[in-house]
């Protein structure tokens, strides 16, 4: 996992220094807020188990360096995750667990005017977990007692920006299981709202 997490932050660093180097603009640098919602599910290789999507939430603080049409966004968040998985003998578990995530995202300004923008990202996510919930059997709340703190995961999606307020709409996924034992990776679609600062 850390060689994954190694090879991912020196593409991103890469890609930044080849943007750096190509741009003709000054860079503007921005800082803001952001919130929002997430639908997590957890992937399963036991053939008894079927993950389902939950609703959760998300809030925290973003950067962001623009650079003519490119741009590179960094944030810090916390999320709020639950899901849940249904058995085959008719029995069901719910999942739920905080996190902190550290997206960064390198984007393209497809429409990029003033006060309006639309855009395309994708990029990589470092995820620290803690406070994890399980009810379920005591056979599925044993094995989650492994619960992998830290994961990898990548990201992408799209989104748009009128003036200081931005939104995007984004998919990812884990690289990592959240547990080793059953092999669980989290999936998200999330839907996030942010404003400018300055």
């Amino acid at each position: 996992m850390k060689q994954t997490f190694l090879a991912l932050s020196t593409f991103l660093l890469c890609m930044m220094g080849f943007i750096e180097t190509r741009a003709q603009q000054t860079p503007a640098f921005h800082i803001g807020i952001k919130g929002g919602a997430n639908f997590t599910k957890t992937s399963s290789e036991s053939s008894t188990l079927e993950g389902k999507y939950g609703f959760g939430y998300q809030g925290g603080v973003m950067t962001r360096m623009d650079i003519g049409s490119l741009y590179v966004q960094g944030e810090a968040l916390f999320n709020k995750r639950k899901t849940s998985f249904e058995s085959n003998d008719g029995s069901s578990a719910k999942l739920s667990w905080n996190s902190i995530d550290i997206p960064v995202v390198v984007g393209y300004k497809i429409i990029n005017t003033k006060d309006f923008n639309v855009r395309a990202f994708a990029g990589g996510v470092y995820s620290y977990a803690f406070k994890n919930n399980l009810s379920t059997s005591k056979a599925l709340q044993d094995g989650f007692k492994n619960f992998d703190k830290s994961n990898i995961g990548i990201t992408g999606g799209v989104g748009v920006d009128y003036k200081n307020f931005t939104a995007d709409l984004r998919y990812e996924t884990g690289l990592s299981s959240i547990s080793k034992d059953f092999k669980s990776k989290p999936h998200s679609f999330t839907l996030g709202i942010g404003y400018f600062l300055f």
